[in-house]
């Protein structure tokens, strides 16, 4: 049977999460798309139902050379979302490029088609944090991970394609799944093996005046919310463009470090840290999601707060043996 339905990143954060919410909906006939290599994100797709796995560079020679089986939607979840990561050449063509190809043939083959774009487009926040078309050529992202995916923001907004395809600019997403990423997973997963491990949390230190220590600010969503915006957009076909995926609320690192603690149980113990030269230049203080055009766009769903979606994630998943 053909797949109809594509998740690139599928073993991935957000990708397996996608997964996991198509078979709460009894939806099995997916392909998986990604690049397994040696770490640990196999462990994901372990309980998933899906058709079949294919790695990413099979996958992108058959969209070169048109021979995919039919598809209904593509999900693009596959990047590299390392935000420190150097090798732009790379980066250009693993975000950017293969973005591009997979666009492309969606459109030719009229597949829906749903990217992954980030938060980092934002840069340091001074054009403020909206959706609209106007504002994305006027964005000035600090790191090359931020602009690769501006790049293709910027190439289909030139093309004039974002009213057949929708992109989402996922913000600081947490959540069950996220275990294999390393340094990139969210501080709420390193918060928690650390306070495990040593009863304390390290939090950076605030290089600027106006915040205080652990109090510069982001607008963090659970992953499942993540997962609910993306699948409206799957079962909403007549509705495109790009948009932020956040809840449009902003909290401290402290908040999200006070929360690990109450979920754990344990009294808060922060230690604030020097930062690394090499981030002092390229760190957001601020990142808040600018969420009328969702709204206007029809999504209607509850996101979670930061507390809950903590507590959820702690005791639901980080917890477990």
């Amino acid at each position: 049977m053909a797949e109809r339905i594509v998740v690139t990143g599928g073993a991935g954060f957000i990708g397996s999460n996608i997964v996991a919410a198509l078979n709460e909906r009894g939806v099995d006939d997916i392909l998986v798309v990604d690049e397994l290599g040696r770490d640990e994100k196999w462990k994901n797709l372990v309980g998933l139902r899906y058709a079949d796995y294919q790695e990413k560079d099979e996958f992108r020679a058959a969209v070169q050379y048109d021979r995919l089986a039919d598809v209904d939607t593509v999900f693009h979840m596959g990047a590299c979302s390392s935000t420190t990561e150097t090798n732009a050449s790379y980066l250009v063509d693993n975000n950017h490029r293969y973005t591009r190809e997979l666009c492309e043939w969606c459109l030719e083959h009229d597949a829906r088609f749903i990217y992954a774009s980030s938060g980092a487009t934002y840069g340091d926040g001074s054009q403020g944090y909206s959706d609209s078309d106007e504002v994305t050529p006027t964005l000035r992202p600090l790191n090359m991970y931020g602009y690769s995916k501006q790049m293709f923001d910027l190439w289909a907004l030139r093309q004039g394609v974002l009213d057949r395809i929708v992109g989402l600019k996922y913000f600081n997403v947490f959540g069950p799944r996220e275990d294999h990423k390393g340094d990139m997973r969210s501080v709420v997963n390193k918060a928690y093996h650390q306070i495990s491990e040593t009863g304390a949390v390290k939090l950076f230190k605030s290089y600027r005046p106006e915040y205080r220590d652990g109090e510069q600010e982001r607008d963090f969503v659970y992953v499942r919310d993540a997962v609910d915006v993306t699948l409206f957009f799957h079962d909403n076909r007549d509705v495109s463009g790009l948009f932020n995926c956040g809840t449009g609320k902003v909290r401290t690192w402290n908040d999200l470090a006070k929360a690990v603690f109450s979920a754990m149980g344990k009294p808060p113990k922060i230690e604030y840290v020097d930062m690394p030269d090499s981030l002092r230049a390229k760190y957001q203080y601020h990142t808040k999601a600018d969420t009328a055009k969702l709204q206007d766009a029809g999504y209607t769903g509850r996101f979670t707060s930061l507390e809950e979606g903590v507590s959820d994630y702690v005791k639901g998943w980080l917890s477990r043996p």
